[in-house]
């Protein structure tokens, strides 16, 4: 059985964190942290033992943050020099965002400065939504930072929709301010980067469809491989909804005269298990027509409706005339994102984003269900 995430962050957390403080700032009170952490930190949960540990930064440290953000950076790894990294950074991100707000420069480039060594995209959050242009302005530079964590902070930490963290309503609302960013990382050398801007672009699709894809439609033209990946990563949202002009970025037409017909091999699924089913496609013009097959599978939520989700499947050609047969399978079993309810589903062919083909399938009821019962 996989470690629970909460003992990313532990007692032997709190003894490092406070063993580079203590090297950083000779007058830090290493016993009284040390007592205000580690009686409660083995109850609490992963979030909730960064938070303990960062409510003891604030109760050890100076209390004007422009003193304390030299002793946190002086414990971070530097110059050879080894330092705090990894999740016991967690804490030094809670602490920033909390306290640093009134000192936006100080904390951002504190916060620049962690990120090779952890993430510091929910960090910088807070800056941009209380003070968007300024915290904008500096995150902007970043863009052309050799460090390519640094790099990534500048797309990644500032999606609008970034998951598990706040969201930022101004940038989902309008989400013009961050453009430029995500420009200038387009090309990036590094496909770590790459992917965070496809990540932002999708988020703002979800809001301003049009938009992105005007985008995708004014950075295509001698596009790079990568970058027409990313292109395509970005467009995925809207190429799944079946957007006319995200289509046409990639050569799909409006579709005319194509038929699909679907077979399920089991129309009773176990579960864990699979759903086996075969498409079938036919070009009834005398017209070669590229095409983008995806399924939609229609879970059952727990009162009883249908919600659906997108699956990728491939993108072929259609011959004038011509019939392709795709033969799927579709794997249900225990996963983190998603709890699955017995009873009917559906199944919905989608090609170029219209619904040409559909069924229902009953998914039995998963063991921990039964167990309930």
């Amino acid at each position: 059985m996989a470690e629970p995430l909460k003992h990313l962050i532990g007692p032997q957390t709190a003894r490092d964190t406070a063993s580079a403080l203590s090297r950083a700032w000779p007058d830090f009170a290493e016993r009284d942290f040390l007592a205000a952490v580690l009686p409660n930190i083995e109850a609490l949960e992963l979030m909730q033992r960064g938070q303990l540990i960062a409510d003891a930064l604030r109760n050890s440290l100076p209390q004007d943050f422009e003193q304390a953000a030299p002793i946190l950076r002086a414990c971070l790894p530097q110059g050879g020099r080894s330092g705090l990294t990894g999740w016991a950074l967690l804490s030094f991100n809670q602490y920033i965002a909390a306290h640093g707000l009134d000192h936006v420069e100080i904390a951002l480039d504190l916060l620049k400065a962690l990120t090779p060594h952890f993430t510091a995209e929910f960090g910088i959050r807070p800056f941009i939504h209380r003070e968007q242009s300024l915290a904008l302005s500096i995150i902007s530079d970043w863009t052309g930072d050799p460090n390519h964590h640094v790099r990534r902070l500048a797309s990644e930490g500032t999606r609008p929709r970034l998951p598990w963290a706040m969201r930022l309503p101004t940038l989902v609302s309008d989400p013009a301010p961050i453009l430029p960013i995500l420009t200038a990382l387009i090309d990036d050398r590094e496909d770590y980067v790459r992917r965070s801007v496809a990540n932002s672009l999708n988020d703002i699709a979800k809001d301003h469809p049009d938009l992105v894809a005007d985008f995708v439609a004014s950075h295509r033209p001698g596009a790079s491989p990568e970058r027409l990946w990313l292109l395509r990563h970005a467009s995925r949202t809207l190429l799944k909804k079946g957007h006319a002009a995200a289509l046409a970025n990639f050569g799909f037409r409006p579709l005319d005269g194509v038929a699909a017909n679907l077979s399920l091999e089991n129309a009773d699924v176990a579960f864990p298990g699979q759903l086996a089913f075969r498409i079938g496609l036919r070009n009834a013009t005398p017209e070669p027509q590229q095409v983008m097959l995806d399924y939609a599978i229609h879970h059952r939520m727990k009162d009883g409706s249908l919600r659906p989700k997108v699956f990728k499947g491939k993108s072929l050609m259609l011959a004038p005339g011509g019939e392709v047969t795709v033969d799927k399978r579709h794997a249900f079993r225990p996963i983190t994102t998603r709890v699955y309810y017995p009873g009917e589903h559906g199944l919905e062919i989608l090609v170029n984003g219209a619904s040409l083909a559909n069924a229902t399938f009953t998914l039995a009821a998963p063991v921990s269900i039964r167990d309930e019962r």
